[in-house]
């Protein structure tokens, strides 16, 4: 006689999974972009700003970001000024050309071939993810996006990322989660997500210092086979 196995109900299916995307520096290499519009504006309300400097507090919101350099003077004026001129030095520097990272669409598309769900999680505010995503042509890929204005912590907590899973009705521990910032890798072990560090920006013994499951050298070596593995 026949007899039918029942599926074992902790195993999640393909559509139960997903993948959540930091932008900058994984889906848009704006890492160049955003140093000059840190820079230049720092440098113009009073603080000269390094490059060691800026790459660590990379991944942070405009907010935490502020309060970093200008203490007590990040007020909440002060900071909504700061972070509207920054951004729009930020989009100008890229709006001849939205640099996606090498092989964008297709690991998109590979991965939405795989049924695997797909979020945006940023730091950036609303207006970056839109030119970015739009711009890109990549909206399409997504089926949630969560950016700085829509939380009230930015990474490290893990606030992005678990709106992120929510939104696309995955649990965490069924999310992977692509960064190459550690501030925004601590946020993805902060949600109880697996999380694969991209040496975009930092190198791969900061990334193994902040414990990211994987390393990759760059967006186009991400595989659904990867993804898959690391949710087992």
């Amino acid at each position: 006689m026949l007899v039918r196995r029942q599926p074992l109900a902790n195993l999640p299916t393909m559509t139960d999974r997903a993948v959540i995307f930091d932008m900058d520096g994984v889906l848009v290499l704006s890492g160049p972009a955003h140093w000059i519009a840190w820079a230049a504006t720092a440098k113009e309300h009073g603080f000269d700003l390094s490059q060691a400097e800026y790459l660590a507090f990379n991944g942070m919101t405009n907010i935490d970001i502020c309060q970093r350099l200008f203490g007590a003077r990040a007020t909440d004026s002060f900071t909504a000024q700061i972070g509207a001129q920054k951004e729009r030095a930020y989009r100008s520097a890229i709006a001849n050309a939205v640099p996606l990272a090498p092989g964008c669409h297709a690991v998109l598309a590979s991965l939405q071939a795989e049924h695997l769900r797909m979020a945006v999680g940023t730091s950036g505010p609303l207006a970056n993810l839109d030119f970015v995503l739009d711009g890109g042509a990549i909206r399409q890929f997504f089926g949630a996006l969560v950016h700085a204005d829509l939380v009230q912590r930015g990474k490290p907590a893990p606030d992005i990322f678990l709106s992120a899973a929510a939104l696309l009705h995955v649990a965490p521990k069924h999310c992977v989660v692509i960064e190459d910032a550690p501030a925004g890798i601590r946020a993805a072990h902060a949600a109880g997500m697996r999380v694969i560090g991209l040496t975009t920006n930092h190198s791969e013994a900061e990334l193994r210092d902040e414990r990211a499951h994987t390393i990759l050298p760059d967006l186009q070596s991400l595989t659904p086979a990867l993804i898959h593995s690391l949710l087992r």
